[in-house]
């Protein structure tokens, strides 16, 4: 119903040809936006109730009061995966994990997995490539932030945290705050909700218009196969290359994803594609700048690193299996 709006809209309204590189783009904008637009609203909303009843100080006090035997870095990257955030609005709930004492693989393993796998990345995966993609991108994600934070957290990088962190870690314990529910019922809750839902909308409006904007343009005006000589399938270097170029840029997954698109559409492999928007939204310039309050250079570097290496692996393995 969307495409056929969009096509009567452009076409047959606008007058534009569907031949031509503007109408193809318009075309292209109008349908996305509408698309991925109502896809968030609803899945936030979901996310939304969820987060009404799980909120982070329970979370929290789970993982400092008990024994997991690992367990506790799978927590922690779903709890990342179902918090609404980008990697710079991630941070700072970050230092709230490492400031109340928990331990820095579970923190890492919550910082890896939020921007890569949240609601924003979910909605528009599924109405751009598929439920079946989709669900490998978020286990992908969730197995990357599990295993980052695992061996991050073995690397016994404490002393690398900065002197203000560690001061603080010396003098804190972890108290456990009473978690209450309330009893307002769910009827009561359901339009602060709504409202929530549509804060998350509205605060990644721009980004996502500003993403399905560069997308309509290179899906309208890009020549066919200018990205495929850097990123095609028969350039072993493609992944490490797409991967190394997209670190120090910045967007989220409202800005990457209808790039991705075009990507594919235009044949980059999938995996390639992937591993170039892991790499954007889950590592930058600004994030490691934030990241300055709690770290020293050296474990930036190393976070940094290794998350890189481990994206490298997901995209080639990506375009084997896919």
């Amino acid at each position: 119903m969307i495409q056929k709006f969009a096509d009567w809209l452009v076409y047959d309204i606008f007058g534009l040809k569907d031949t031509t590189p503007i109408g193809e783009a318009v075309n292209f904008f109008l349908y996305d936006s509408i698309k991925i637009l109502v896809l968030l609203f609803f899945i936030s909303l979901i996310m939304g109730i969820i987060n009404a009843y799980f909120p982070i100080e329970r979370l929290r006090n789970y993982l400092t009061s008990r024994k997991l035997y690992g367990l506790q870095y799978f927590f922690a990257a779903l709890f990342g995966a179902i918090t609404p955030f980008c990697s710079c609005s991630s941070i700072p709930l970050f230092i709230g994990f490492v400031k109340g004492g928990i331990p820095l693989g579970v923190t890492f393993a919550y910082l890896i997995t939020s921007p890569l796998v949240n609601e924003v990345a979910v909605a528009m995966f599924i109405g751009t490539f598929g439920l079946r993609i989709t669900a490998i991108y978020v286990i992908s994600g969730i197995l990357l932030g599990m295993a980052g934070g695992f061996v991050l957290g073995k690397m016994k990088l404490e002393p690398y945290l900065s002197g203000w962190v560690q001061q603080i870690q010396q003098h804190s314990s972890a108290e456990s705050d009473k978690w209450e529910t309330g009893n307002t019922p769910f009827i009561k809750r359901l339009p602060k909700i709504i409202h929530e839902a549509w804060n998350i909308v509205r605060g990644v409006l721009l980004y996502i218009l500003i993403g399905i904007g560069i997308g309509a343009l290179m899906h309208g005006y890009v020549p066919e196969g200018f990205f495929e000589q850097y990123m095609a399938t028969d350039n072993w270097f493609a992944v490490p290359l797409s991967v190394i170029l997209a670190v120090p840029m910045y967007a989220n997954a409202a800005g990457i994803v209808p790039v991705i698109e075009v990507f594919v559409a235009k044949g980059i492999p999938i995996g390639t594609a992937i591993s170039f928007m892991m790499a954007v939204v889950g590592l930058s310039l600004p994030e490691a700048t934030l990241l300055k309050k709690v770290m020293t250079w050296r474990l930036i570097c190393i976070f940094f690193g290794l998350i890189t290496l481990f994206i490298i692996f997901l995209g080639y393995l990506f375009n084997a299996v896919l």
